[in-house]
């Protein structure tokens, strides 16, 4: 283990010995509250670590800024502050480690709204179903390793793997594993070669947003912003074993009344010899994005459940 890798996880370790707590916004949400007077500079630990405003040293103890410093996460901001490079998120009993707002560069590792929601998902389904024992379960995509934790820690038995083309993803999801005491195997890939077995529960929480910059984390591809997830479940779907579940969080922009993403994956589950359960979570996320030219048809953007259940 690299110095910087142990420092963080340490850091994880002892933010949850101190109870820090911190729900992540929508970054417009984020911009509109540190844009407030009051919040150019950080005036304790979740505004360091939660709000990503720049701070003095004097307003961290000792110990978690040596550890900042230690996992190379500080930069300098203006008037001799610093700048931690990272959030820490809270969901359910476990803290996530990701890129500080605003992530804008292409490696960023997102977290969000969508994460909660995509947890909640997980756990959902799979209180309806159980795994059977020693399940093969693949997080697609997995970026700070929400659905990856969420399932290892509801399925202690399983064997997990999480794969994404970002290593710095990678990288921050096996900390976060390791700071849950989940288990995980880790795999920088664009495919599910890697893994062996046939899968008992593919999970995938893709991009769905239409990106002018193509960053991985945030572009969903063509049809407007849905054919990566279009393409991961068809990837997944390959894989699935008999009874196998493909567990699909994803965004989808209706243009005129028409799901354009639902009837593609529903071609797409009969074709692949799936069941298909689909329905809408919330019908409007993201509405600042239809002010933008790429969305001038789009009524709404509805953040979509598909669930699909190999025969």
């Amino acid at each position: 283990m690299t110095e910087s890798r142990s420092a963080l996880l340490r850091l994880v370790e002892a933010l949850k010995q101190r109870g820090y707590h911190f729900v992540t916004p929508t970054p417009a949400t984020h911009a509109r509250v540190v844009a407030r007077a009051d919040r150019s500079e950080a005036r304790d630990l979740v505004d360091i670590l939660g709000w990503s405003l720049p701070f003095a040293p004097s307003r961290i103890d000792a110990a978690l800024l040596a550890l900042l410093e230690a996992g190379e996460a500080l930069e300098a901001a203006d008037d001799g502050l610093l700048r931690s490079r990272f959030r820490v998120s809270s969901l359910k009993d476990d803290l996530y480690l990701h890129s500080a707002y605003p992530t804008e560069a292409g490696d960023s590792v997102f977290f969000g709204p969508d994460s909660y929601r995509f947890a909640d998902l997980i756990e959902a389904e799979l209180a309806i179903a159980r795994l059977p024992s020693g399940a093969a379960i693949v997080d697609i995509g997995t970026g700070a390793g929400v659905g990856a934790l969420v399932a290892a820690k509801l399925c202690p038995d399983a064997t997990v793997w999480m794969t994404d083309v970002n290593p710095a993803a990678l990288r921050l999801a096996a900390i976060n594993a390791e700071a849950a005491g989940a288990p995980i195997r880790a795999v920088e890939s664009t495919t599910l070669d890697a893994i062996a077995r046939p899968i008992d529960l593919a999970l995938a929480n893709p991009p769905y947003i239409i990106d002018d910059d193509a960053r991985t984390y945030r572009d969903g591809g063509g049809m407007l912003g849905g054919q990566v997830s279009v393409d991961m479940a068809r990837m997944a779907m390959h894989r699935l074993k008999s009874g196998g579940r493909l567990i699909l969080y994803t965004g989808s922009a209706i243009v005129r009344g028409a799901d354009l993403l639902g009837r593609a994956l529903a071609a797409l589950a009969g074709a692949e010899g799936c069941d298909l359960r689909y329905r809408e979570i919330d019908p409007d996320v993201f509405g600042e994005e239809l002010e933008r030219p790429a969305y001038a048809e789009v009524d709404r953007i509805a953040v979509v459940a598909a669930i699909f259940t190999k025969r």
